[in-house]
């Protein structure tokens, strides 16, 4: 039992230890605390944000977790650890914005190559593994949703004695199992699903203890600390995860099908149509893109919405559209088409948001 669950007088909800060190009577005190791993300083470890942690290896049936400031401080630590200069990565396409600057920027500049392979050709990804240190997966992949052949992937990588790392932000521990599939480490954005209400930003690794051990350094080198009142409300957020999950889907699952069959769409991106989808998602969840004519359609359809916002993220209450021309860097180094448009469903009633597509898409046709 993780000794952090454990209420101090009752409480329903858990303790926030919001302190950045712990004092202690004497040295040996304070000597023992480090020897065992007690919490001593706050950048290092606190009760709070390890009953966050505790939570999501348990999500995700891992061995340890280890949770940061955010999502990209917990795919750098990841990156950070395990590859060094002369090292290359083999990573699919689409994958997170973020991921890929920094794939491209800074690991490139230090050294270290990355080799992009599109998310539907497993015999591609297969074909660039030998040689590769480390493969920095995602799945169901970003903006498209396609959905990995996880498995031979991962038998293969290892055969190679490569490290399989994955961001299962889109799965948050419930709608799949990367690490029964093959997978090393799984890396969360905590701020979309776990948090829930956008008003959290943070990550999490969970995998194998060694190697979230090896996480420990340059998260403590680079500081990227995920705060006590963040992981309370991460904590919070994961009561009601499997509950909102369920009603994202509901309301994703019914508009993919409104808008497969609206003139104005050209194409629907919707996980759950993914072949590979029943063998590794229980189900989908919040994301659905579409493909208007260009972008003078997209503008039209996302400034015609009333109940959703333009916005960057997704996972929380509120409904979201983002047409991804109005992010010129992640469509150029994908090749979007001008009218791609992600849309997050949210909480909001579904009959009012499908109404809202309707009326939008009413505008673009």
């Amino acid at each position: 039992m993780n000794p952090y669950d454990e209420p101090l007088f009752g409480e329903a909800a858990p303790a926030i230890f919001q302190t950045s060190l712990f004092g202690f009577d004497t040295v040996a005190e304070f000597e023992r605390a480090i020897q065992e791993g007690a919490p001593y300083y706050t950048r290092g470890k606190n009760p709070t944000v390890a009953l966050f942690e505790a939570e999501v290896a348990r999500l995700e049936e891992a061995e340890a977790a280890k949770a940061f400031a955010s999502g990209m401080g917990a795919i750098a630590a990841a990156l950070f650890a395990f590859v060094k200069p002369g090292d290359r990565v083999v990573t699919n396409r689409p994958v997170y914005a973020g991921a890929h600057n920094l794939l491209t920027g800074v690991l490139k500049r230090f050294g270290v190559e990355t080799t992009f392979v599109d998310t539907r050709d497993t015999e591609g990804i297969l074909r660039a593994i030998p040689g590769a240190r480390l493969l920095y997966l995602e799945s169901p992949a970003s903006y498209t949703y396609e959905v990995l052949d996880l498995e031979p992937i991962a038998e293969a990588a290892h055969a190679e004695g490569a490290l399989v790392l994955i961001d299962a932000t889109y799965t948050a521990g419930v709608l799949a199992k990367p690490l029964k599939h093959g997978a090393d480490l799984v890396l969360h954005s905590a701020s979309k699903y776990f948090s829930g209400h956008s008003d959290v930003i943070a990550g999490v690794a969970a995998g194998r203890a060694e190697l979230i051990e090896a996480l420990k350094e340059p998260y403590m080198l680079l500081g990227a600390k995920l705060a006590p009142f963040e992981a309370w409300l991460l904590v919070r957020g994961l009561r009601t995860l499997e509950l909102r999950l369920a009603r994202h889907r509901e309301t994703a699952a019914r508009a993919a099908e409104f808008l497969k069959s609206h003139p104005a769409v050209r194409r629907v991106y919707w996980a759950e149509d993914d072949p590979l989808a029943k063998k590794y998602l229980r189900h989908g969840a919040s994301l659905v893109s579409v493909e208007l004519e260009d972008e003078a359609a997209a503008r039209a359809f996302a400034d015609h919405l009333k109940h959703f916002k333009v916005g960057v993220s997704w996972g929380g209450h509120e409904s979201l559209v983002l047409p991804l021309f109005a992010q010129p860097r992640v469509a150029r180094a994908y090749g979007f088409p001008k009218g791609l448009v992600r849309i997050h469903f949210g909480l909001e009633p579904t009959e009012e948001l499908l109404g809202d597509l309707e009326q939008a898409l009413s505008r673009v046709s």
